[in-house]
């Protein structure tokens, strides 16, 4: 059989046997399982297609396994505290984690922690990174969502406390889930919250795009990759699409299922803890509080599978299947290293070590596309005219120094040559 291109992971609360395990998203059969404790909610990670980490329920501790060597744990990593929520940035160079109302940020390489970000007042619920890496999204239980850029976070001076792009403060009560859209720094957000409301985001600006109003808590979001619909799972156990390309949406309205794309799919009995849209947005994932996750067809709103599972579920997701997941031979090509709990100050550091950070120059706001066309514009302007024209008298002096600098050399070389000569040919 094949290798499939995209799989089901998920994990559960109550499983003895094993701790997170992989189905076939077309077939539902089961192709691995990774044992070891018992994952808490959003922390399931996949990192460089190499490991899979998961935080451990209830203990401040990592659970760390090659992709391919499912029947033993490889690493476990003790944090400061217990794991709220675990991402990684997508090009796969940072780890972060929330432990209580703080942000920890590890480098992959080499282990160390670069950053501990405490803005929030509570702890931290949930933590997306943008597809292109250079910023992530933090929200918790005070109610806030932080958008913080990636290499302010990661300077080398620790004199002073990094600053976040943008405070998102319009909900009333804790964030309980965030997705974020595809386009890198030009990304929408989606929050979701226990004030029975989702809101989108620009990322750019941190301006408020769209506000729903649901008649029940908000437990879960997500997004098709194309940005078409928003599904939002809630404490009923419904799920809740709702259109982003309506005629009629306003930047504040209250969810009516209709025809217009405002869809519910009903099925689950408990909370919907998370949800996860395949590549093509066709299919729909969910977990939920009632032990069982379930496969959707997103245009019918038809259940097409049902996989039970021994607990509440605490993570669901479709994602692409690593090339090596299903080889047993293949090993990781650089191994992960022991991730440090301190934070380390610049001065001192062992001999000869290289840190490569991001420029201060990445720190400024983003030109707009018009000044960015204007100073390309102008970019092009000044390379065709010093093609036609040169640099006129500049040109000219810079020609004849070049000249001179010739004849030197040859002079140089001559003077060598005789002197070569007249050693070989001296009578001894």
């Amino acid at each position: 059989m094949a290798a499939p291109l995209e799989v089901i992971v998920t994990s559960d609360s109550g499983s003895q046997l094993w701790n997170c395990t992989v189905f076939d998203l077309h077939s539902g059969s089961s192709l691995l399982s990774y044992r070891g404790g018992n994952s808490s909610s959003r922390t399931l990670v996949l990192l460089n297609g190499d490991h899979l980490l998961s935080a451990q329920l209830g203990k401040n501790l990592i659970n760390m396994w090659e992709i391919q060597r499912k029947d033993q744990l490889q690493q476990k990593m003790v944090c400061p505290g217990l794991v709220t929520c675990l991402t990684a940035a997508p090009n796969g160079l940072f780890l972060a984690a929330g432990v209580a109302e703080a942000v920890y940020l590890w480098e992959v390489s080499t282990g160390k922690l670069l950053s501990v970000l405490s803005r929030h007042y509570q702890d931290v619920t949930c933590l997306k990174f943008t597809d292109d890496s250079s910023h992530f999204v933090s929200g918790g239980k005070d109610n806030l969502a932080l958008v913080w850029r990636l290499s302010s976070v990661i300077q080398l001076d620790l004199s002073h406390a990094p600053e976040p792009r943008h405070v998102l403060s319009r909900h009333s009560l804790p964030i309980t889930d965030l997705h974020c859209g595809l386009m890198g720094a030009q990304a929408r957000v989606a929050t979701a919250s226990l004030d029975q409301t989702v809101k989108v985001w620009e990322l750019s600006s941190g301006a408020l795009l769209l506000s729903v109003l649901f008649d029940v808590e908000i437990m879960s979001v997500t997004s098709d990759p194309c940005e078409y619909f928003l599904f939002c799972g809630g404490s009923d156990g419904n799920i809740f699409q709702v259109s982003l390309c309506s005629q009629s949406l306003t930047r504040d309205k209250s969810f009516q299922s209709d025809g217009d794309g405002n869809q519910v799919f009903k099925g689950h009995r408990s909370l919907v803890t998370c949800l996860s849209v395949s590549m093509d947005g066709t299919l729909l994932l969910s977990g939920s509080h009632d032990e069982t996750v379930r496969l959707w067809d997103v245009q019918s709103q038809q259940s097409l599978r049902c996989l039970a599972h021994k607990g509440p579920v605490t993570n669901a997701v479709i994602a692409a299947a690593p090339a090596n997941m299903f080889l047993p031979d293949c090993r990781p090509a650089v191994p992960l290293p022991r991730f440090s709990r301190h934070l380390q100050a610049p001065e001192g550091g062992e001999s000869g070590e290289v840190c490569v950070r991001l420029g201060l120059d990445t720190q400024d706001d983003e030109q707009t596309y018009l000044q960015k066309a204007e100073r390309l514009k102008q970019l092009m302007n000044a390379v065709t005219d010093k093609a036609l024209f040169g640099d006129g008298e500049n040109t000219k002096l810079r020609v004849a120094e070049l000249e001179e600098e010739v004849q030197t050399l040859k002079k140089v070389n001559k003077d060598l040559y005789d002197f070569s000569s007249q050693l070989l040919t001296k009578p001894t």
